[in-house]
């Protein structure tokens, strides 16, 4: 409503100006067609007198046809040059033709022809014509008061009114449909304003009108939304990046204090062994050969910690930094096993590999040879199988897919999400017994996803454990 009334208001004074000029044209128009009925009237016995036709008769009409019309009480007065009067039609208003000397009406008919002039007195208002004929003999003097029956007929026909009612109705209600519109949207924008900074849901696009300013209120939702939507990213991003952050600082911690806990006992045992030969220098030589053993045993162990931490770190911390090359990972694995047989590091299981020629992946040498070394040590510390194989299961346009199974015992499902954590183990006792550093697996994983592919571990279905792994294949426009 606050913008529907003023709105209205202005419409209605333009409305009204409208009418005032329209009004002023149509008394006009009609007043000048009494006017030309009247000069009719004048001429009509003007051209008689030219044609010496006896204005009687003529007059006489006239009389009968103003009766009961809107000229009843005009006066038409003809008179000769001498001013003395011919024939008349009504009251004559002139009594005294020496009087109208210096009539306006007079004057400019003796000058050019004809002459009129409108007189007001005291409410009353009089149109008076004159009409000389062409020998300047006779003068026709017309009078005519605005009477009421002249006022209603020279105003405005009843219809005008109707029309401009119910134009001003039409009017008003286009205006009050258009301003509703209007308010409509500005109503729907102060409630998205509100909601937004109170934090509320906010409306729906579809509740804004299909047109223009609907249109930018849309677009102004739209930007907000892109706006809290960018915001909200903005503050999960970064809440995922403190997540990050904060588990990479707890695996940091926990990693620190497993190392910690790692160290202490091959530390630990060589600590001891080596006081205790310090503390007895008459140790007897078999003694002290099993003690210097147990020590070297340790001392091995220690460097494997300290090379799987390594690698560990260099893994995590640089893993974009990796260089990789082309890389026949057919010759590389058929190195390797050759090299861990003669090492003696398969024991008593046999390794078989099964993989294409011309095997060709991107990676890096060292890691994957350190990878495969650590998945054929695991199965020989943990398997208790007899024979382990690497095989290639799938090959996709940029992808292959490979096989490490062995016919060991597996574990017990509620180890495998774990297998790949460091420092994890199934049964501490045991692997303490085997050596492992605990970080084998966890290589394993890092070296994989470090070179762009995939690992996951289950158990196999005929026994042992199953590792499904992915490498990138090498693209000739990498040369």
């Amino acid at each position: 409503m606050r913008l529907f009334i003023p709105m209205i208001g202005i419409m209605w004074l333009i409305i009204a100006l409208l009418i005032f000029y329209q009004y002023k044209r149509e008394v006009a128009y009609r007043t000048e067609e009494v006017k030309k009925q009247l000069d009719i009237v004048d001429n009509r016995i003007i051209n008689a007198y030219n044609k010496g036709i006896d204005l009687r008769p003529f007059m006489n009409f006239l009389s009968e046809y103003f009766t009961d019309t809107m000229f009843d009480e005009v006066s038409v007065c003809v008179y000769d040059k001498d001013g003395n009067l011919m024939y008349n039609v009504g009251t004559p208003v002139i009594q005294d033709f020496s009087e109208a000397a210096n009539r306006a009406e007079f004057i400019q008919a003796k000058t050019s022809g004809e002459g009129s002039d409108i007189i007001r007195k005291g409410d009353s208002m009089f149109f008076y014509s004159a009409l000389m004929s062409d020998d300047g003999e006779i003068l026709v003097h017309t009078t005519m008061p605005y009477t009421v029956s002249l006022i209603d007929a020279i105003g405005a026909h009843p219809q005008f009114w109707l029309i401009l009612a119910l134009f001003v109705i039409v009017a008003t209600a286009i205006c009050y449909y258009f301003t509703h519109l209007i308010t409509r949207n500005v109503t729907l924008l102060k409630d998205f304003a509100e909601k937004a900074a109170n934090d509320q849901e906010i409306i729906e696009d579809e509740d804004f009108p299909h047109d223009e300013l609907g249109d930018i209120s849309r677009q102004i939702v739209k930007l907000y939304r892109d706006k809290d939507e960018a915001v909200r990213r903005v503050e999960r991003e970064h809440s995922v990046a403190l997540n990050a952050i904060e588990e990479k600082a707890r695996i940091k911690r926990n990693l620190t204090n497993n190392i910690n806990h790692e160290l202490k006992t091959p530390v630990g045992i060589i600590k001891g062994y080596m006081d205790t030969i310090m503390a007895n220098p008459d140790m007897d030589e078999k003694t002290k050969t099993r003690f210097m053993s147990r020590i070297q045993e340790n001392i091995e162990r220690l460097c494997s910690l300290l090379n799987d931490v390594s690698t560990m770190t260099r893994l995590e911390d640089g893993s974009g930094n990796i260089p990789v090359t082309e890389i026949d990972f057919h010759d590389l694995v058929f190195t390797l096993e050759n090299d861990l047989v003669e090492s003696g590091v398969t024991e008593n299981m046999q390794f078989n590999f099964n993989l294409p020629l011309n095997c060709r992946v991107k990676g890096n040498a060292t890691l994957l040879g350190g990878m495969v070394s650590n998945l054929v040590k695991n199965s020989v510390k943990y398997s208790k199988g007899t024979y382990m194989t690497l095989d290639l299961v799938v090959e996709s346009e940029n992808y292959y897919t490979f096989r490490f199974t062995d016919n060991g015992t597996g574990v017990d499902p509620e180890h495998l999400p774990h297998l790949f954590e460091r420092f994890y183990r199934i049964d501490a006792g045991r692997s303490r017994k085997s050596g492992g550093t605990g970080l084998g697996l966890p290589i394993v994983k890092n070296t994989v996803e470090a070179l762009g592919g995939t690992i996951f571990v289950h158990n196999g279905t005929e026994g042992g454990l199953e590792f499904v792994f992915t490498l990138e294949k090498w693209n000739d426009a990498e040369s």
